[in-house]
C-alpha cells in the first residue's frame, strides 16, 4: 500500500541512514536564517544490511519503512523524498584535476561552466558509479584556492574537483530498496560526505583532518585537507566484529555481548578491572540447570582490545596510503556508534600517535538520544541536503578522458590553503 502523498508543500528536507546495526531517519525545515529545525526522527534495528550491504530486500525495506513512518508520526508531515547514506565498503575517493585557457582576459561565468563541462567529461570512474563530483578549490595561474574566480584576469583557470565512486550493483541495490518502500531518492550520498559536514569545523577540513567512522560493519576513513575531501578508504571491520568476538569468547549471545559491551567495555584497561565481576547469560540461557556465568572486567577488556589493535593497524595503514603523515596528518576525529565505546578516544591517540577526539554532530535541536557520534551520518545528510551543494555528475562518462590525482593530494591541498594566509 502506497504511502500518502504530502498534504501542503512545504520546504522539508528528509534523511534516511541504513547501517548494519540501525536505520535511521530525520525531517527537518530549514529557517529563513538556515538553520534546520528538526521536526521528527525515527530509528529501527537494522535487519537485512550486512557490512553495509543490501542482504535481504525484504527486511531492509520494513526497517526503512518503519523508521520513516516513526519520524512521519512525530513530525506530524509525510515526507516523499529522502537523501540516503551510503557507507558500504568500495567507496573510492579521489580529486580530479582540469584546467582551461583564459588569456588574460576577466573570468566570465561562461568560462566556469566550460571548465566544469571539461571537468565532468575528465572524469573516469573506471566501471564505478559515481555519487559525487563536486567543485572544490579555484586556481587562478599560479594562485591556489581561489573559490570565486568570476571577474578575476588570469591567463589560465583550473579547478579541483572532489570525486566519490562506489561499486555499482550495491548502490543499485540500495536505491531499489529504499524505493521499494515507496520512497523517491533525492540522492545517494557517502557516509563519509555527510559525517565530515556533521562533526568536522571549517577549519578543521581546510587545515586538514582524518575522518574515521567506526560503523558496526564497516571502518572509513577519509581525508579532508584544504576544505575538501581528498581521499577515503573503507575497512571491512567494526563493532559487530567486537560483539562476536566477545559472545565468542565467553560463550553467549550476541544481543548480551553488545549489552555487556556497551555497559561494561572499554578501549583502556584499569586496576580495578580485575576486581569488578560480570554476570552474564549463557548461549542456552532459560534451560533448566544452566546458570550465569561470570567474568571479570579486565577479561571483557582485554577481548575488546585484541580487535581494537587489529582496526587500529588498518587505520593506520589507510592514513599512510592516502598521505595524511607528517607534520600535517596530525589531527584525527572519531565518530559512528564504536566512537561511543568508553576510552576510544584516549586508546587510539596512543596507539595512532595522533591527537584524537570523538566527533559529535554539530546541529543545535537534535534529541538526546541522537546527539552521539552514532548519528553523525544523519545529521550531515540532512544538512548536505539543505546545502544545495554544486555537483557536476550529470552527464558523466562511463569512460572518458583522463583526471589527474596525485598520490600527494593532501600535502599539496594544505599547502595550497596556507598559501593564501
Amino acid at each position: 500500500m502506497r504511502r500518502p502523498t504530502p498534504a501542503q508543500t512545504r520546504n522539508l528536507v528528509a534523511a534516511l541512514d541504513v547501517g548494519s546495526s540501525k536505520v535511521s531517519a530525520m525531517i527537518a525545515e530549514p529557517g529563513e536564517d538556515g538553520r534546520l529545525r528538526i521536526l521528527g526522527t525515527g530509528q529501527r534495528e537494522s535487519r537485512g544490511v550486512k557490512r553495509g550491504f543490501v542482504a535481504d530486500m525484504e527486511r531492509s525495506e520494513t526497517a526503512i519503512r518503519e523508521a520513516v513512518e516513526q519520524a512521519e508520526r512525530i513530525a506530524g508531515t509525510n515526507i516523499d523524498q529522502v537523501f540516503v547514506g551510503y557507507s558500504a565498503g568500495g567507496l573510492v575517493g579521489s580529486v580530479a584535476s582540469v584546467e582551461v585557457g583564459i588569456g588574460g582576459r576577466r573570468i566570465s561565468q561562461e568560462d566556469v561552466e566550460a571548465l566544469l563541462d571539461a571537468g565532468r567529461n575528465s572524469i573516469d570512474p573506471e566501471g564505478r558509479m559515481v555519487l559525487h563530483a563536486m567543485p572544490a578549490l579555484y586556481t587562478i595561474d599560479d594562485l591556489t584556492g581561489v573559490k570565486k574566480p568570476r571577474g578575476l584576469h588570469a591567463d589560465k583557470l583550473a579547478v579541483d574537483i572532489h570525486v566519490v565512486a562506489a561499486d555499482p550493483s550495491p548502490v543499485k541495490n540500495l536505491d531499489l530498496c529504499v524505493r521499494s518502500a515507496h520512497l523517491g531518492v533525492e540522492a545517494i550520498v557517502a557516509s563519509p560526505v555527510a559525517a565530515g559536514k556533521a562533526c568536522l569545523s571549517d577549519e578543521e577540513r581546510e587545515l586538514g583532518v582524518a575522518l574515521v567512522e567506526l560503523g558496526a560493519g564497516v571502518t572509513n576513513v577519509s581525508v579532508f585537507a584544504g576544505g575538501m575531501l581528498a581521499g577515503l578508504q573503507s575497512i571491512p571491520l567494526g563493532g559487530s566484529d567486537i560483539t562476536d568476538d566477545i559472545a565468542s569468547a565467553f560463550g553467549t549471545r550476541r544481543n548480551e555481548a553488545e549489552r555487556i559491551k556497551c555497559f561494561y567495555g572499554s578501549a583502556m584497561m584499569s586496576p580495578r578491572d580485575n576486581h569488578e565481576m560480570i554476570e552474564l547469560a549463557p548461549m542456552a540461557g532459560g534451560q533448566e540447570g544452566i546458570e550465569a556465568s561470570r567474568i571479570t572486567r579486565a577479561q571483557l577488556v582485554t577481548v575488546i582490545r585484541q580487535r581494537l589493535e587489529h582496526l587500529a593497524a588498518e587505520i593506520e595503514a589507510a592514513l599512510k596510503s592516502l598521505g595524511f603523515s607528517g607534520p600535517f596528518g596530525r589531527q584525527v576525529v572519531l565518530t559512528g556508534g564504536g566512537a561511543e565505546l568508553k576510552g576510544m578516544a584516549d586508546y587510539a591517540q596512543g596507539v595512532l600517535g595522533r591527537t584524537v577526539r570523538v566527533g559529535r554532530p554539530n546541529m543545535p535541536g537534535l534529541p538526546e538520544a541522537h546527539s552521539g557520534p552514532a548519528f553523525s551520518t544523519l545529521a550531515g545528510l540532512a544538512q548536505f541536503a539543505a546545502a544545495g551543494e554544486t555537483d557536476i555528475r550529470i552527464g558523466i562518462p562511463k569512460a572518458a578522458g583522463d583526471a589527474k590525482a596525485g598520490g600527494s593530494i593532501v600535502q599539496r591541498l594544505i599547502a595550497a590553503f596556507r598559501t593564501q594566509y
